[in-house]
């Protein structure tokens, strides 16, 4: 390992137009001409911290240095970190935030681990030093002149502390056989310096949009709840943020920090009076109901202590969940960054990490046991995998880009893919949209956070798109299932000249005889077609609905199942 060598950086954000440091106003953030900055973000889960759901390991390795043990068993320690060295290089790039932006968002939340930066303290040479690594420091400067050069804030989050801030062990790397920030002395020093040398290093870059100092704590420190859900007082966090406030302050005058409460950001019990001048307030939010009343804790906040807030982390939703979220944000000026961008299948993201045969199973020996496998298989394996995460490789979820920008205020529909008459059309390439202007679905969101009978998977199979509609993968072909009566999608076509077009489906249908009908988006039937029993819901045969009248140009078709229980692969119309 090597020790950091203070140098001047010469970063590109000095080239780049700029409107200026963001700072706290009032309830508002702005930029240095007092305009009001609407942060919308994404954070960069996974890339210096894994979680195990991300990777497909919580089952047996959630924290990542559980991960790592589990990778080190394969292919050893050097093995293991030539695989690092190819995740971190391949995870975040130049293409990934040039995407972003060209996307829609403005901000990135980077969340750190402390150990890219600087050595546990179990590790250091000497006692109560710091020894600084380039890793983490490098990293970081690339990911800020990418930022810089598309005109993006990017904002700081020591998402694992030195020791690790919360029971919820997956989320900071905590290992409870070693003693957490709280019970350290020597961890929380170590956290103080840490964050003087980001601020020492980044005082004078403007795309530094903000110190998020401490992610998610979880910790009891007097109450019952072990992750501080009831802590009335959060004295030991307050002590400790603001001590390293002081310490960014001896440094940078000029960015914003902002804090985060207890119970996984939320309990800011005894977390007041505010004791700087350029604060935020952030909170995080998932799984529960997108109306005022779930936010109304956060706006009293706001107003009580004219601070302003700030959504640091969400998603992990249904498109319906982010589209709703993201309206009611705007309608209260609040910014947000969701979670995460690349993770192992994933249709809740902007990207997805498509998985191989060879990573499954690695996956499979780790959950089952049995024979194991080579350090040749194993390594191949592992190092493909961290191939798939360079963005040429990953699935670019459009529907969840669409939901989280276009549909924003916006009931219009867009074709999914073009269709041109004649042509076959499957069922999952239903139009973009919010719910009961392209589709309808009896279930759609997971609000389990607010009332435990709302869990809801909203897509059961689980693949390829985000919305309500349950899309499953049978021999390698996807199609619509779980269907309930009244349930519809609709499709955009175009056609040349106006006629008359025979409509072939193949379905499944394990029921008695069932019912599709045709329409239009207005509502006009254009025929219907019944579907009797194949015997059983991936036994597949054809039906067909003639004299089906479309006029020339675009028309919009809907399917609507009249009764429930029919699985849709594909319709062709000639």
């Amino acid at each position: 390992m090597k020790k950091f060598a203070i140098s001047s950086l010469l970063l590109c954000t000095q080239l780049v137009f700029s409107q200026g440091f963001l700072k706290a106003e009032g309830q508002k953030i702005v930029n240095e001409k007092g305009e009001n900055v609407a942060l919308k973000g994404l954070g960069l889960g996974g890339w210096m911290l894994q979680e195990g759901y991300m990777l497909k390991t919580a089952d047996f390795a959630g924290p990542q240095y559980k991960i790592k043990e589990k990778i080190a068993e394969l292919i050893g320690e050097e093995g293991k970190n030539e695989f690092y060295k190819a995740y971190h290089k391949n995870g975040i790039t130049k293409a990934d935030i040039d995407s972003l932006a060209k996307w829609g968002f403005n901000s990135i939340r980077l969340p750190m681990h402390y150990n890219l930066y600087t050595l546990p303290i179990e590790k250091e040479p000497v006692k109560g030093e710091n020894t600084w690594l380039d890793e983490g420091f490098k990293m970081t400067d690339d990911l800020l002149k990418w930022c810089a050069a598309n005109k993006m804030y990017l904002i700081l989050d020591l998402h694992a502390v030195p020791g690790g801030q919360g029971k919820d062990a997956n989320i900071s790397d905590y290992d409870p056989s070693k003693p957490s920030v709280w019970e350290s002395e020597e961890n929380q020093k170590k956290t103080v310096a840490l964050w003087k040398k980001l601020a020492e290093r980044y005082k004078n870059e403007p795309w530094i949009g903000g110190y998020d100092i401490i992610n998610e704590p979880n910790w009891a420190f007097t109450g019952k709840n072990p992750n501080g859900t009831d802590e009335t007082s959060n004295a030991p966090l307050r002590k400790l943020s603001i001590e390293i406030t002081k310490a960014i302050r001896e440094v940078d005058q000029k960015h914003m920090v902002i804090i985060e409460g207890n119970g996984w950001g939320n309990n800011y019990n005894g977390m007041f009076p505010l004791w700087d001048d350029n604060m935020v307030l952030s909170f995080h939010k998932y799984w529960t109901y997108n109306n005022q009343g779930a936010i109304q804790q956060i706006l009293d906040l706001r107003k009580q202590y004219n601070v302003p807030v700030w959504l640091g982390e969400t998603g992990e939703n249904s498109n319906v969940w982010f589209t709703e979220i993201i309206e009611l944000l705007d309608k209260n000026n609040i910014g947000w960054a969701f979670w995460p961008m690349k993770k192992i299948d994933n249709i809740a993201g902007v990207t997805n990490v498509k998985i191989t045969p060879e990573y499954q199973k690695l996956l499979d020996y780790w959950t089952k046991g049995g024979e194991k496998p080579s350090y040749d298989f194993s390594k191949k394996a592992l190092m493909k995998i961290a191939d798939h995460y360079k963005l040429q490789n990953v699935e670019v979820k459009k529907d969840v880009i669409d939901a989280m920008f276009r549909q924003i205020n916006n009931n219009t529909t867009k074709p999914f893919k073009k269709h041109q008459l004649p042509g076959k059309i499957y069922a999952y390439e239903y139009d973009l949209g919010k719910i009961n202007e392209a589709y309808s679905d009896q279930d759609f969101q997971n609000l389990w956070v607010s009332d435990p009978n709302k869990r809801s998977e909203w897509n059961e199979g689980n693949q390829l798109r985000n919305d309500g509609v349950d899309i499953y993968k049978d021999n390698n072909q996807y199609y619509v299932g779980k269907t309930e009566a009244g349930e519809w999608l609709q499709f955009t076509v175009n056609n040349k000249i106006a006629k008359n077009y025979t409509v072939t489906l193949k379905y499944a249908n394990p029921n008695k005889t069932s019912k599709l009908k045709l329409v239009t988006d207005s509502g006009e039937e254009l025929g219907s077609v019944s579907l009797p029993t194949t015997g059983s819901y991936t036994k597949w045969q054809t039906a067909i609905a003639k004299n089906i009248k479309l006029k020339k140009g675009e028309n919009k078709i809907r399917i609507i199942f009249e009764d429930g229980g029919v699985n849709l692969e594909y319709f062709e119309i000639k």
